[in-house]
């Protein structure tokens, strides 16, 4: 059954799943959904057109649908879809999208969003993603599966970030980063694989042996980035072609390429 305290303000219009259960002042908009076994601790605010799946945890003053932090934004009707089994901490921020870049802001399953971090407009975060404290994702970003993105780390807009990739703390990302790369420094800089990712994620030691000489093919030699890569298209390793694919698809950003 659906547990709602009594200080809670649950606007008309709002849709409510089973077993949901929402705590001590909590607002809830007209607009929002609450899929099934969602739980919002206390204080939390959701406003805007608001879906938030199944068996999602928030944390107390966390506030998610509000209006984005951009000028341009015009008051009109934008969206955030959070996914399912996520987990989001005290004072995290979550904003609607803007017309300009889709109308969505998207959230998938799995995800561990730590204190007082912030996930912009128009930004698409992947499934069992790791966002630490106070890190920020700026509009319009790509964020792939499991990454991880350190504490107070800073994401410039536009960026995408491959799959599998670690953020170490206090870095500010200005460039794309790699599948499965590793990035550190004040400036965000590529230093080499997220080995422990890959291998935690069972990753064919074959594939690791791959992408790490694909590295070293990066790294070395005086050719061009984008000629070095499209040697890699014909790769024996899905995981190496991955690496041509990101990098040959469409971006507004440059690329951090090995040091």
């Amino acid at each position: 059954m659906m547990q709602v305290h009594p200080s809670a303000v649950i606007e008309p219009g709002a849709k409510i799943g089973a077993g949901v259960r929402i705590g001590p002042l909590c607002v809830v908009g007209p607009d929002v959904v609450l899929g099934d076994g969602v739980e919002l601790k206390s204080h939390v605010v959701v406003q805007g057109d608001t879906e938030i799946g199944q068996g999602t945890l928030v944390f107390s003053f966390a506030v998610l649908g509000e209006v984005p932090q951009d000028l341009k934004y015009a008051g009109e009707r934008t969206r955030l879809r959070i996914g399912s089994h996520n987990r989001i901490r005290e004072h995290v921020t979550m904003n609607l999208g803007t017309a300009g870049g889709g109308g969505e802001t998207r959230i998938g399953n799995g995800g561990l969003f730590m204190a007082g971090c912030h996930v912009a407009h128009d930004a698409k975060v992947g499934d069992r993603v790791v966002v630490a404290n106070c890190a920020a994702i700026a509009g319009h970003c790509e964020v792939g599966d499991d990454v991880v993105i350190g504490g107070l780390a800073g994401i410039h807009q536009w960026v995408r970030i491959g799959r599998g990739a670690m953020i170490g703390a206090l870095s500010m990302v200005t460039h794309d980063v790699l599948p499965h790369g590793l990035v550190q420094g004040p400036r965000g800089e590529l230093e080499g694989l997220n080995l422990i990712g890959l291998k935690r994620r069972g990753t064919p030691r074959e594939d690791i042996s791959a992408l790490r000489q694909a590295y070293q093919d990066l790294r070395d030699g005086e050719a061009p980035f984008q000629q070095k890569v499209r040697a890699l298209n014909g790769a024996d390793s899905g995981m190496v072609r991955e690496w041509a694919e990101f990098v040959q698809s469409a971006s507004d950003r440059q690329f951090l390429t090995p040091r």
